[in-house]
């Protein structure tokens, strides 16, 4: 068959199942934004990159901003079709910034599969979920209103769609969830795995950590309250308190991904070590920034007690990989969570707001909980279990892919 991918920053979600049909003998392209420098086995062509878009409304920019982004994919599909005579069978997307709006309208037959992360929802979601970020007012809900409408006009338009998680799928009014299919987008758990000799210099002239060294280690893109990263810094002074030998690091950029900035610091980081940092011992606490994979990985493998909050949002792929590394695991007591996390089976859990139940329950694991290495291993026997790439999850997507193929 003819597939071709489209995602702004191909290949995102795909890195695995693209060149898997690549393997199997399809014809893969993949259309993705210009300004994108990510490598891929497979032919990547690019699309113009959209300019920012001005209106004077703020509920239509949303959908004005992501109409555009869909207009230019579509004329990069339609230079694909006219000019080399390109018609595929299958196109998979991302519908997030509107890049299959129109694509049916170029090629009307092809089966349209998209990758359901996520449908914001005005109620049980990330929305209204801490009121440390504002209130609960009737305008937050209209505009989340008014950026959920590409998301539905995409799964409206879509022939299948995958989600990774049953809670993200779930996000998804009724109507359409008959669409989705639940598969995970997969954990590589052979090069994520238990490592007894795992270590990893810190920058800066800082320690050399190694596996069974007292750490602790905290991961998001960004250390953003949508992650917990708030609830972390508050806990800290007791956590650190607790345990005076304990190192604390801090993967992520200051730059927000999924919220906006605090009003009256430049970064979260910046606000949280102005409420807390006279209280920790910063010597001690070790901000990474965004650091290279195998950097990560080592953090991972090595550390004593992994932390991972969330809002009820999309799951991270960083909390399934430490679990596939044999972390433990203290995560927060959210539905994403709860997923894959069971307290006292495969990890701890704690309510997100519960600064003192986070500290204690941190404090516990460095300190050597007797549950601990029980809780390890039944961390790394989920993602085994559930989420493993090559025996599980890729499979199934290839599975999903050619019978929607066949189904034409």
């Amino acid at each position: 068959m003819k597939i071709l991918f489209v995602h702004q920053n191909f290949p995102a979600q795909f890195p695995h199942l693209a060149p898997a049909l690549v393997a199997r003998g399809h014809h893969v392209l993949a259309l993705t934004d210009e300004k994108n420098k990510r490598p891929s086995p497979v032919q990547t062509l690019r699309y113009k990159a959209p300019d920012p878009v001005k209106t004077e409304s703020a509920l239509g920019r949303s959908y004005t901003e992501h109409a555009e982004r869909g207009f230019l994919v579509a004329r990069g599909a339609r230079a694909l079709r006219d000019k080399h005579g390109f018609v595929p069978d299958i196109i998979i997307g991302h519908p997030g910034w509107g890049e299959t709006l129109f694509l049916k309208e170029i090629w009307p037959e092809a089966a349209l599969l998209i990758y359901a992360e996520l449908m914001y929802r005005t109620r049980g979601q990330d929305v209204g979920f801490d009121p440390e970020m504002g209130p609960d007012r009737d305008e937050t809900r209209f505009m989340t209103v008014s950026r959920s409408a590409h998301l539905i006009q995409a799964m409206v338009q879509a022939d299948g769609a995958i989600a990774p998680t049953r809670y993200q799928a779930d996000s998804f009014p009724p109507e359409l969830r008959g669409k989705i299919t639940v598969i995970h987008d997969g954990i590589d758990t052979e090069t994520v795995a238990p490592d007894p000799q795992a270590m990893l210099a810190l920058p800066g002239g800082g320690p050399v950590l190694r596996a069974g060294d007292e750490v602790l280690s905290f991961v998001s893109r960004s250390l953003e309250p949508y992650r917990g990263f708030h609830a972390v810094m508050r806990a800290l002074p007791a956590v650190m308190a607790a345990r005076p030998q304990a190192q604390v690091v801090m993967v992520g950029a200051e730059d927000p991904s999924y919220g906006g900035k605090p009003r009256d610091a430049a970064s979260w980081k910046a606000r949280l070590l102005a409420e807390v940092g006279g209280q920790l011992d910063q010597g001690r606490l070790h901000f990474l920034g965004r650091v290279p994979y195998a950097d990560y990985l080592s953090l991972i493998k090595l550390t004593r007690v992994h932390c991972y909050l969330t809002y009820p949002f999309v799951l991270s792929w960083s909390l399934m990989e430490a679990m596939a590394a044999g972390a433990y695991v203290v995560g927060s007591d959210t539905e994403p969570v709860r997923e894959v996390i069971a307290d006292g089976r495969n990890g701890r859990l704690v309510p997100f707001f519960d600064s003192a139940a986070l500290a204690g329950a941190l404090a516990t694991g460095l300190a050597g909980d007797p549950q601990g290495p029980a809780l390890r291993q039944a961390a790394r026997q989920t993602i085994l279990d559930g989420y493993d790439l090559v025996r599980d999850c890729l499979p199934r997507q290839i599975a999903w892919v050619e019978s929607r193929g066949a189904m034409r």
